[in-house]
């Protein structure tokens, strides 16, 4: 069996900083709904996720420029819409990094 990669915890608090627009997207019950509706289609513009969620349009647009600064979702436009879809790789190979780092520099 090969020996792991050694990381420090340096490494880690790295990671942590490079994760911390992640944890302020998805620490939000809103933009958790938003993430769960965008896996469920290729991709939606914002009046479309507004039927879906009952909630203001300048909230969702908020919302959505959260999980964009987040790296979570891609804005695409279209004529004068804004279509977003989810982003889903990038995050999540972060945080896999992060628990890597972590399982290896702290346990």
């Amino acid at each position: 069996m090969p020996k792991p990669k050694t990381w420090t915890l340096e490494d880690v608090a790295k990671t942590f900083r490079a994760c911390e627009s992640l944890f302020h997207a998805l620490g939000d019950p809103a933009r958790q709904q938003i993430v769960l509706i965008l896996a469920e289609h290729e991709r939606l513009n914002v009046n479309q996720i507004t039927e879906l969620m009952h909630l203001a349009r300048p909230s969702i647009s908020h919302h959505l420029k959260v999980l964009k600064d987040a790296g979570m979702v891609s804005l695409t436009r279209e004529s004068r819409e804004n279509f977003y879809s989810l982003l889903w790789n990038e995050p999540i190979g972060r945080l896999k990094l992060l628990v890597e780092q972590s399982e290896i520099a702290c346990g």
